[in-house]
């Protein structure tokens, strides 16, 4: 039995900040209520409720919540209208598809003044003859029934025989629950007695599945009357079928897939059914794995072991296995992933991989092909290679360190006349 906890009703209160003493608006549609209970104190300030699609027998303990304007209680077990005076403010009553065969109870909306919307469709009182026009006589605040606008003429008429439609809706109730009294009566194994008999049939002798389903086949097809009973035991059968569904799935232990083979060698597996390429790069002496993962898929719902002749992914508990063509090494391999795209890279350098020598880069000679064919018969120096010098080089320290000499300037020609003796004894001019 689903009671109305605190909890459940703080849940739908997340519009309001889970505060449910101001709240306005309630919705506990479809949550297999068997009762109506605690929100005339905890939410009086409640203005519109939805309560559809449950199994509520009765309209109790909402005298209280003097502003609700409109309550829904379609789809329920409800078969007496009561407890709704003391809604002052309410405007729109639905009790669709419910079980209503005494429709003498509307007389108790009378005090409900500002009812304008009543709605009783799918209840058997709604078969009554003169259905309609008790309603419209009885309740001279509406406005609208079962969705249909009451006209003035439809009033006065309605008016004009009420003591007689009385009598007539009367009668009709009368032969209602003497129908349903006997047709309850005809039917007198009571349904939680049905169920422990078919729980101990159960345990005594296991049902395949043949049979089992041949019981669910004349279960749903077998006829019978549309009352608070019938629907109670279709929803326990159903919330039978829900548990015993759900334990069966627990007892049912998934298939682990192999990873390894019987000989002991490895399989590869692609679980997760994602695209890949296998490439060898032989400049790093390396293979590269290109997965392609999902690009929105977080990077810690993955994880990557890599082995030395296989390697294993595993994206959301979903395992990728490939077996590698060589050994690698694991320690140091690396894992990147692009931030573009989503694919994940695995670089798995060579375990025993060809060694290639790295490439010098060329030298120019230091005697050229000319100059040897010149000084082949000469004598030839061994040179060094200036960079590769380790001390200082002191043959032009005196050139970088003196500063060159000028040279001696040639005496300007200076003319001599012809009677001019030269006397060796006379010291020449400085």
């Amino acid at each position: 039995m689903v009671r109305i906890t605190e909890d459940m009703v703080r849940r739908r209160a997340e519009h309001n900040n889970c505060e449910i003493f101001s709240l306005e608006e309630l919705s506990l549609h479809q949550q297999d209520i068997e009762r109506l209970e605690h929100l005339d104190r905890w939410c009086r300030g409640l203005r519109i409720l939805y309560l559809q699609n449950n199994l509520i027998p009765r309209i109790e303990n909402v005298g209280r919540l003097k502003k609700l304007e409109y309550l829904n209680l379609a789809l329920n077990n409800i078969e007496v209208i009561e407890n709704l005076q003391g809604c002052e403010s309410l405007q729109k009553l639905d009790l669709t598809v419910n079980f209503v065969s005494c429709l003498s109870s509307v007389e108790s909306l009378r005090a409900n003044v500002h009812l304008k919307e009543l709605f009783l469709l799918g209840n058997p009182c709604a078969d009554y003859q003169g259905y309609r026009d008790y309603v419209i006589s009885t309740l001279p605040q509406l406005q609208s029934l079962d969705g249909e606008p009451i006209r003035r003429v439809e009033r006065i008429r309605a008016l004009s025989g009420l003591e007689q439609l009385r009598r007539r809706v009367l009668e009709q109730e009368a032969e209602q629950l003497q129908r349903r009294d006997t047709k309850r009566h005809r039917n007198p194994k009571d349904t939680a007695t049905h169920a422990k008999e078919k729980e101990g049939s159960d345990d005594e002798s296991p049902v395949c599945e043949a049979e089992r389903l041949e019981q669910e086949r004349e279960f749903w097809e077998t006829p019978c009357d549309f009352s608070p009973e019938s629907r109670l035991e279709a929803h326990r059968h159903l919330e039978e079928k829900r548990r015993q569904r759900n334990t069966d799935r627990e007892k049912k232990t998934k298939k682990t897939r192999s990873l390894i083979a019987e000989d002991g060698k490895m399989l590869n597996v692609n679980e997760p059914k994602l695209d890949f390429t296998l490439t060898e790069d032989e400049e790093n002496n390396s293979l590269q794995l290109d997965l392609h993962v999902y690009r929105h898929l977080d990077t810690s719902l993955m994880e990557v072991d890599v082995q030395p002749t296989y390697l294993r992914v595993t994206v959301k508990g979903k395992v990728f296995q490939l077996v590698l063509p060589a050994e690698v090494k694991p320690d140091s391999s690396t894992a990147q992933r692009s931030q573009t795209t989503g694919h994940l890279l695995i670089t798995m350098p060579l375990a025993h991989g060809e060694v290639k020598p790295k490439k010098l880069p060329e030298r120019k000679p230091l005697i050229s092909h000319s100059n040897q064919s010149s000084k082949k018969h000469s004598r030839q120096w061994l040179e060094v290679d200036p960079s590769r010098r380790c001390c200082v080089d002191l043959t032009n320290i005196a050139a970088a360190a003196l500063p060159a000499s000028p040279l001696p300037q040639k005496p300007q020609d200076v003319s001599v006349s012809k009677d001019f003796i030269d006397n060796p004894e006379v010291p020449p001019l400085i």
